[in-house]
């Protein structure tokens, strides 16, 4: 097994500088830094991790906790954690949560006794207090949260622009002639969801479109909530003709539906989601989907969770980065609403 001296000696540098470019504890230029990772690559050089943790109270892993890890949305998410994660060389651990609180609560649990440097969260739904999330705060274990924001705490945040990316894709759907317009909204309590909701509306508001409560239903982010709503709206004497869907797995389920009760889209509803294009792409027809930059929400949540580990942000202010989604228009909503014969 090789030895720091060795990748010393093949890199022409002190073992200083290769402790410093290993534990990322000084700044070392690029050029020498390249010198020692070709080293220690060459050499297949392993340094002693646990020694190392124990001498600068780091372990170098990053724990990431999310709701479905069966979504596109959070395994794109997690691709990009894991890509900045290993950039500057953290271990990425991942946990799922299956929007169970309990479940949140021992993962919390567990991060701490391990003694992760940092965790990026998915929040679980839920209207109860969070104190596992509020003493990892106090114990100084940096949480960065990630698309959903919990009211009451001080953490960083990389979110999506929910509201207005919402208000969009409704706009759209109003402008191609519709006016009653069903909407499976997201939960209750989640801020994006929320949102998301608001967003309906606004776009109502603003054309002028009737909000009719009976249109409007309340799933939970989860394919077989969007089947089970999606049946009730479209069995109504007098159905939507679009439907605007607070995320991609419910729309997966609506689809399911739409099958089952022999409804083709966009002929009998033309479809709106707010989700991944990774979904949209692969269901037929295509899916205008408001699609969410889900990569650079773990990459920059990741990026955002070891510059606070290493005191690169100011202490008394928290980093909240929201961006942009972008409205991709498809097959699913390319049908004009039937004009209405008068008298």
């Amino acid at each position: 097994m090789s030895t720091i001296k060795e990748v010393a000696q093949r890199a022409r540098v002190s073992t200083a500088t290769v402790s410093h470019v290993v534990n990322d504890s000084a700044h070392v230029s690029p050029q020498l830094r390249k010198r020692v990772l070709n080293a220690i690559q060459r050499l297949d050089y392993k340094p002693n991790l646990v020694a190392r943790s124990l001498k600068m109270s780091r372990t170098s892993m990053l724990g990431m906790v999310v709701t479905d890890i069966t979504d596109p949305f959070f395994a794109q998410m997690i691709r990009g954690a894991e890509d900045a994660a290993r950039k500057h060389g953290y271990l990425l651990t991942i946990f799922n949560t299956d929007d169970e609180f309990e479940r949140e609560q021992e993962v919390f649990s567990l991060l701490r006794s391990r003694r992760v440097d940092g965790i990026l969260l998915v929040l679980a739904p839920s209207k109860r207090t969070r104190t596992h999330l509020r003493s990892t705060i106090e114990a100084k274990i940096p949480v960065v949260c990630l698309a959903r924001i919990p009211r009451g705490f001080s953490v960083d945040s990389v979110s999506i622009r929910n509201r207005q990316s919402a208000r969009t894709c409704v706009r759209h759907l109003i402008d191609t002639g519709h006016r009653r317009i069903g909407f499976i909204a997201g939960p209750a309590g989640v801020m994006a969801a929320e949102h998301r909701h608001q967003g309906y509306l606004d776009a109502m508001k603003e054309r002028s479109v009737p909000v009719l409560p009976e249109l409007i239903r309340e799933g939970d982010f989860r394919s077989a909530s969007g089947y089970k709503l999606g049946k009730e709206l479209l069995t109504q004497p007098n159905p939507p003709t679009a439907l605007f869907v607070a995320n991609g797995m419910m729309t997966v389920g609506l689809l399911r539906a739409m099958d089952e009760l022999g409804l083709s889209c966009p002929d009998d509803v033309v479809l709106g989601t707010f989700g991944d294009r990774g979904v949209a792409d692969y269901l037929y027809p295509h899916v205008t989907v408001v699609e969410q930059p889900s990569y650079e929400v773990g990459r920059q949540g990741a990026e955002l969770a070891i510059q606070r580990i290493r005191g690169e942000l100011p202490k008394n202010k928290r980093t909240h980065i929201e961006l942009d989604a972008e409205l991709q228009v498809k097959e699913s909503s390319l049908r004009k609403a039937p004009r209405v014969a008068a008298g």
